[in-house]
């Protein structure tokens, strides 16, 4: 099945969403017990390295990717490129089995969770923005 270009743009942000909605989801559920503004800031510090060197980047090349492809339609799975479905599939696994073999406190679950669900939530949002927004300024994207 072959979509236009900017709906991978959406399929990608839907995508994202949903795994940073499932992870945050986990995570807030987990915080109780552990609130305190020294856990909130953690959980802050890896949303914004996780934001800043893993998905806002990675928003910007593959939207940016996406829209550099010669052809309007493209087959639905090419809102990822390989490398992004291994690191779905490294973190799904990783994630996973670190909640069933128990090894994580909670503490840590509810913390680090909140944190990359909140970064992978607003990767989601980004993508959207990018498809009823920005998809068609490619020279806005690279910047």
């Amino acid at each position: 099945m072959k979509l236009k270009k900017r709906t991978l743009i959406a399929l990608a942000g839907l995508v994202w969403g949903a795994a940073g909605f499932n992870v945050l989801r986990i995570g807030v559920l987990t915080y109780t017990g552990y609130e305190s503004m020294f856990n909130f800031l953690l959980s802050l510090i890896v949303f914004g390295l996780f934001h800043k060197f893993v998905f806002g980047p990675l928003v910007r090349r593959h939207t940016t990717r996406i829209l550099g492809y010669a052809e309007e339609r493209q087959f639905f799975l090419k809102f990822f490129d390989k490398k992004s479905f291994l690191i779905m599939a490294v973190m799904m696994t990783f994630g996973i089995g670190l909640r069933a073999s128990g090894l994580a406190p909670d503490r840590f679950i509810a913390v680090f969770y909140t944190g990359l669900g909140a970064a992978l939530s607003l990767a989601g949002i980004l993508f959207l923005y990018n498809y009823f927004f920005g998809a068609n300024q490619k020279e806005r994207l690279k910047q």
